[in-house]
C-alpha cells in the first residue's frame, strides 16, 4: 500500500507516533511517504520503502500571510498515494480533504487525534469549525484514548464513530536497564501544558530530603524559564538539560522513575515509553495516562498537585524494591497491550478497510 503521513515534526507524542508508525509500515513492506516542515527529531535512516518529504512554503510578496495548510495539501497531492493519514487535526484533516479534492477524490484519508490538537488548537473559536470540518471529510477518524475519543464526540458534537487506536511502543528497543542513581526523567516539549516548572517545584521539595537529579529531555518555549526557576530555587546544579534528544531510550534506562506533570495528555508516550523500559512512573490524573499505566503502572495525583507528586517521588527513592514492582508491573503491560507488534496491525487493518470501501465503491458505479 502507498501510505502518506502528515505530521509536525516536533518533539510531542503525535510527532514521535507519526514517525514510528511510518517507519513501521516501511519495515512492513508498505510505501511510505512522510510529509513534515523538517526532518522529525526521532525518524531514524530509513533504507528503501520510506522517502521524506520537506513542506516548504512559498513566499510572493502578495502573500504577506503564507499558508502551512494549503502548502501541505500540495506537496501530498503531488505524490501518487493510496491513502494520506494525518496527525493533528488542524490544519492537517483540512489539508488532507484538500489534497482529496485536487487528486481527483481518489485518495482516502485517516485523521488521528493526539490530545492537545483538540484542547489548545480545536477549542479555539478562529480553528474550531475548520477542525470539525476535517474531522468530518475524513474517511476514517482515530484517537489515542478512549478519554480523547468521548471529550472529542462532546466538544464537536459530532455522531460520526471515532475508534480507538493507543499509542505503540517498541519493547525490544525502549527495554529494562539496573537503575544508576536518584535521577528523575522528565519529558517535554516545554509547552504551558505540559506544566514543566511544576517538575522543578517538585525537584526543590524533594532535595530537602534526600539527593536527586533531574534530567529535563526536549526543548520548547519555556526553556528559559524553567532554567531561571531552578536558579531561583537553588536547585540549578541538580538539574540537566538533556536537549531534543532521539534515543530518549538512553535516559530513561537506569532513571529512578519518570515525572510527568502535564495538565493535559491523549494518551501519554513518554509514559507509555518508561514503561517499557521498567521505569516506575509518578503522573497527574491528565486524560488517557492512566489508560496507559492501568491499575499498576505507576503513582498518581491530581493536576497541579505538586506536594503530592513529590510525596510520590520520594516514596520511590526511598523504596527502591517498591520501584522495581511498579516497574516490572509496567513492562508488562506495555509489552501486552501496547508492543508494537501490537498496535500497528490495527492501523494496518484499518487502512485496508478505508481503502477496500473505495474499491468497492468504485465497482459499484
Amino acid at each position: 500500500m502507498r501510505i502518506g503521513i502528515l505530521c509536525y515534526p516536533t518533539s510531542g507524542g503525535s510527532g514521535v507516533v507519526a514517525s514510528e508508525l511510518g517507519m513501521a509500515l516501511a519495515g512492513r513492506g508498505h510505501e511510505v511517504h512522510l510529509f513534515s516542515y523538517k526532518r522529525p527529531f526521532r525518524l531514524r535512516p530509513q533504507g528503501g520503502g520510506f522517502s521524506w518529504h520537506e513542506i516548504t512554503i512559498p513566499r510572493y510578496p502578495l502573500f504577506e500571510y503564507p499558508s502551512y495548510g494549503m502548502a501541505a495539501a500540495c506537496h501530498a497531492a503531488e505524490v501518487e498515494l493510496d491513502l494520506l493519514h494525518c496527525h493533528y487535526a488542524y490544519p492537517h484533516a483540512v489539508s488532507a480533504h484538500l489534497a482529496k479534492e485536487m487528486s481527483g477524490g481518489r485518495l482516502r484519508t485517516v485523521t488521528t487525534l493526539h490530545g492537545t490538537d483538540l484542547l489548545l488548537v480545536g477549542q479555539d473559536a478562529s480553528f474550531a469549525r475548520a477542525t470539525r470540518f476535517g474531522l468530518e471529510r475524513s474517511d476514517a477518524v482515530t484517537a489515542v484514548s478512549a478519554f480523547l475519543r468521548d471529550k472529542t464526540a462532546a466538544w464537536f458534537d459530532l455522531a460520526r464513530p471515532i475508534e480507538v487506536i493507543p499509542d505503540f511502543v517498541d519493547t525490544r528497543r525502549f527495554s529494562p536497564s539496573e537503575a544508576s542513581g536518584p535521577s528523575i526523567v522528565h519529558v517535554s516539549n516545554f509547552r504551558p501544558v505540559k506544566r514543566s516548572a511544576d517538575a522543578v517545584r517538585i525537584l526543590y521539595l524533594v532535595r530537602r530530603r534526600r539527593p536527586a537529579t533531574l534530567v529535563l529531555v526536549g526543548t520548547g518555549p519555556e526553556e528559559g524559564e524553567i532554567r531561571a526557576l531552578a536558579e531561583k530555587l537553588g536547585v540549578l546544579d541538580d538539574v540537566r538539560f538533556a536537549g531534543e534528544e532521539p534515543d530518549v531510550a538512553r535516559h530513561l534506562r537506569g532513571a529512578s522513575l519518570l515525572l510527568s506533570t502535564s495538565g493535559f495528555e491523549g494518551f501519554g508516550m513518554a509514559v507509555l515509553e518508561a514503561m517499557a523500559c521498567g521505569v516506575p512512573v509518578v503522573s497527574t490524573r491528565s486524560g488517557g495516562v492512566s489508560e496507559a499505566l492501568g491499575d499498576s503502572g505507576g503513582l498518581l495525583a491530581p493536576v497541579g498537585d505538586v506536594e503530592g507528586l513529590a510525596g510520590h517521588v520520594l516514596a520511590l527513592l526511598e523504596d527502591p524494591a517498591l520501584g522495581r514492582r511498579i516497574g516490572r508491573a509496567g513492562r508488562r503491560r506495555a509489552e501486552e497491550q501496547f508492543d508494537l507488534e501490537r498496535i500497528v496491525p490495527r492501523y494496518e487493518a484499518l487502512y485496508e478497510r478505508v481503502c477496500g470501501a473505495q474499491n468497492a465503491q468504485r465497482l459499484s458505479v
